[in-house]
């Protein structure tokens, strides 16, 4: 069964977001962004993990869904919506990273109610993207498993095999539009992309408190892959998540811009803890 096709005309940018997590506050200005930018909800699409950390898990998919933008499944999404016991983050046993979603995890079940269930159940583990001539394919992590952890410093060759795989049926694909690590970043492997529009719902781990998406636009010259760095009300999730008694760790990395833990974190992407990204555009030609 081939994925979910959708078409986007040149000229006209579309906004890609990873990772809401329960980020009420987060989404709604994201959402605020897009009408400013006058993106329709067809020109949209979210990489999936709509509910994680923060504290308003059910107001959050209810706010996806009025807003009606096409959703990747992420693996908080299919473990929720089949009342697993876990996030099934992909998380090594016994990490500070294991211990604290068991914590969120246990408060967003308890705020979903079936209509989201359902909801989270329907969506589709792949949705394609015809962009400039182009094929992408949009999954949570990688290709072949949904919380397989791909960051800027992975391996040609490991970004190469997802790539291989994503071509089905025939149909080879130009890049695989990914999320699921939380960092923003953009890769060329060969003449194919592989492209992480970052999380919404939680600093990248750069000592700021702002937030990434990313836009892509077909122009004649190619395609302008353009990440963006989102303001927006933390102080009123973070209060939310004290008021809730979710890890503090998490409430105060709103602030500080931090992860509480690095445990997923290669050395690269260590090393650049607390060092602020700026805002970036690269040209797929």
């Amino acid at each position: 069964m081939q994925p979910p096709l959708l078409s986007v005309p040149d000229g006209a940018p579309f906004l890609v977001f990873g990772g809401p997590y329960s980020n009420l506050q987060a989404t709604l200005a994201l959402r605020a962004e897009a009408a400013r930018l006058g993106i329709p909800a067809s020109r949209a699409l979210c990489t999936g993990d709509v509910v994680a950390y923060g504290a308003d898990a059910a107001a959050t998919v209810a706010e996806v869904r009025d807003w009606g933008v096409p959703v990747v499944m992420g693996n908080c999404e299919e473990n929720l919506g089949e009342g697993a016991g876990d996030c099934g983050c992909g998380f090594a046993e016994g990490t500070a990273c294991d211990a604290l979603s068991a914590r969120w995890y246990a408060h967003a079940d308890a705020q979903l109610d079936a209509g989201a269930r359902a909801w989270m159940r329907a969506l589709p583990r792949r949705i394609d993207v015809a962009l400039g001539g182009r094929r992408l394919a949009a999954v949570h992590g990688g290709v072949g498993s949904i919380n397989r952890f791909l960051f800027a410093s992975a391996p040609d060759a490991e970004l190469a095999e997802e790539l291989e795989r994503a071509d089905a049926d025939g149909i080879r694909v130009d890049g695989v539009l990914g999320g699921h690590c939380g960092l923003p970043f953009t890769r060329m492997v060969g003449d194919r992309l592989w492209h992480n529009a970052g999380a919404i719902g939680m600093p990248a781990n750069d000592g700021t408190p702002r937030v990434w998406y990313a836009l892509l636009t077909a122009l004649p010259q190619g395609i302008r892959v353009e990440h963006r760095a989102l303001s927006y009300d933390w102080r009123g999730a973070q209060a939310a998540m004290r008021a809730a008694r979710l890890p503090e760790g998490y409430a105060h990395g709103l602030e500080t811009g931090l992860w509480p833990s690095l445990d997923v974190l290669p050395e690269a992407e260590r090393a650049a803890t607390g060092v602020p990204l700026a805002p970036a555009a690269h040209w797929w030609r």
